[in-house]
């Protein structure tokens, strides 16, 4: 049987892509994080830290079955966005990579493919402009990355074997975690529950428009189901996105309208200054409508205070640098999923209030 190891379970991506692989028939699903998520049925769980390298070599030692990997797990330091250009971050994001990788592909002699994630830091999107659109034909954009780290070692150890590897390349990510350093649907939320317990309509809280593409990690986990079924896919690295691009202002009525709540004047806003020392208003909002949300941001919303700063462009007295990347490569090789971004919001909104995470509209 198939077996598929997931790295990374608590996050956006390897939540999804468990969950996804999981309710594929005739695959056998084991998934690692250093915290267990809840919702995942029908996967074998296993708490492990991969920057400890002994628990690592015990654990991932005994994986005899696994045929596929799908290696979603990510260090981000606090403060999230620095992080990326500082050295020890790309040293750990290599390090706990390999504590994976070497025992298992001693033990996993049937492995046949792994999946790796990046993202449009692969193009030095953080650093300025990029190509537009940016494709994965083009030189690799020169400048430290452990994006270049993980790949490089995995093309090493995959010289001379019979699996294969592939890189996906989604550009920002929307889905279903709780604590994730990256995912923006809980840091509006709190911001959004905010706003409604004072009685005040949703103000977009950014800077100016800036035009972006988004990806559902729902149709991510089945890029990562393709990647590792499709010969195609072999050693190959594809850019996924929704297929369509959004401006913030645009989709903001959308979002508004699934909280239950009405569009408010612009009122520029940093969440990561502003949102912690509100804390204990969010768990007060907690108790008193029965929410089953973490009361603590750290473990809802991760650094995502941050993260939405960067992607609402707070702060920015002009739009940054377009990034905008093609996924025609995916496309011309099989892959033809797509999504509207507007319906992503609603639906990912939505599974929050279904998870009694926030509150339904009326509520």
């Amino acid at each position: 049987m198939p077996t598929v190891l997931v790295a990374g379970a608590s996050g956006l991506v390897g939540f999804a892509a468990a969950k996804h692989f999981a309710s594929l028939p005739g695959f056998k699903v084991l998934a690692v994080s250093r915290r267990l998520p809840e919702g995942l049925d029908g996967v074998e769980l296993i708490s492990v830290d991969l920057t400890d390298r002994a628990r690592c070599a015990e654990v991932f030692g005994g994986m005899c079955e696994v045929t596929h990997l799908v290696y979603a797990a990510l260090y981000e330091k606090p403060g999230l966005i620095r992080g990326w250009r500082e050295r020890d971050q790309m040293e750990t994001n290599r390090v706990m990579l390999e504590h994976l990788f070497e025992p298992l592909r001693a033990a996993a002699r049937g492995l046949e493919h792994v999946t790796l994630l990046q993202g449009t830091k692969a193009y030095g999107a953080h650093l300025g402009p990029i190509a537009i659109p940016a494709k994965e034909r083009q030189p690799r954009h020169v400048h430290e990355n452990f994006y270049w780290l993980q790949e490089d070692y995995l093309r090493e150890r995959q010289r001379g074997q019979a699996w294969s590897w592939t890189i996906l390349r989604p550009q920002v990510i929307f889905g279903e975690s709780f604590g994730s350093h990256m995912n923006l649907i809980p840091a509006i939320g709190v911001y959004a529950e905010l706003l409604r317990e004072e009685g005040r309509p949703l103000a977009f809280p950014g800077g100016p428009p800036w035009v972006r593409e988004a990806v559902d990690a729902d149709l991510l986990a089945r890029a990562c189901a393709w990647a590792a079924t499709s010969p195609a896919c072999a050693n190959e690295i594809f850019n996924i996105n929704n297929g369509d691009v959004f401006e913030w202002r645009q989709v903001w009525p959308a979002i508004a309208d699934t909280l239950g709540m009405d569009v408010g004047p612009d009122e520029p806003l940093s969440l990561a200054e502003a949102m912690p020392p509100r804390e204990a208003e969010w768990a007060a909002i907690v108790r008193r409508h029965g929410l089953r949300a973490p009361e603590r941001f750290a473990d809802f919303v991760g650094q995502g205070f941050y993260y939405v700063d960067a992607q609402f462009a707070y702060g920015a007295r002009r739009p940054p640098p377009t990034t905008l990347v093609s996924t025609i490569k995916a496309r011309q090789a099989g892959f033809h999923d797509c999504m509207d971004t507007e319906d992503m919001f609603r639906k990912w909104f939505r599974r929050f209030q279904d998870l009694k995470a926030l509150r339904a509209p009326g509520t």
